[in-house]
């Protein structure tokens, strides 16, 4: 009996450790892709576009621990919580965006608020507007859905990523309808993400 539970101990704690060591090299990685030189108005707060989804697969927050920050963080409900964690890792690996990117988007939007809807009709966590993609929104699309916002939010945003030549900034600037200082913004929450996942 004392000999399954010393190897349990064991397991868990290769488990703990290999976990650890790639939060320490996603942390890197992120840190040199984020912090680089910004000389002007003109230089990009972004990375370029492989260094902006350059997060190690295996380093990437997983559903459960989006949820927790989620929770934390803008005080939703655990269902909820799950709800956009899965959502959002299965539209990081489909559109190739960063999580926390994603992540940072919704909380500029929407304060995760998935019931949300803007002065101009805009709604849902990524805050999807309906007259200007009807081309990703169906008239059954429940933009109130978590995984069908993020979908068609994401899908919107790495259409504009594409159509900018890769430049985050840019791509942001043109999701966000022209809105100054929103691409700063979401920086900014990239960067408390990174800090609350420990990255």
């Amino acid at each position: 009996m004392f000999a399954d539970v010393n190897e349990d101990f064991v397991d868990w704690s290769r488990t703990i450790a290999r976990r650890l060591a790639n939060i320490v090299f996603a942390a890197i990685v992120v840190f040199c892709a984020l912090s680089g030189p910004s000389y002007g108005a003109d230089s990009s707060i972004w990375p370029t576009p492989a260094q902006a989804v350059g997060i190690p697969e295996e380093a990437t927050p997983t559903a459960e621990e989006i949820a927790v920050v989620v929770r934390a963080r803008f005080h939703i409900g655990l269902h909820d919580a799950l709800e956009i964690g899965h959502a959002v890792v299965q539209a990081a690996r489909r559109y190739a965006i960063s999580p926390l990117v994603l992540l940072a988007v919704i909380a500029v939007e929407s304060s995760f608020d998935r019931l949300a809807v803007s002065a101009v009709g805009a709604r849902g966590l990524m805050q999807v507007l309906p007259s200007q993609h009807r081309d990703r929104v169906l008239r059954t699309s429940d933009l109130t859905d978590a995984s069908t916002n993020i979908r068609i939010g994401s899908a919107i945003l790495q259409d504009y990523i594409r159509a900018s030549d890769g430049k985050l900034d840019d791509a942001l600037y043109r999701y966000s309808g022209g809105a100054q200082g929103y691409a700063r913004r979401v920086a900014n929450h990239v960067s408390m993400l990174r800090s609350a996942f420990g990255l």
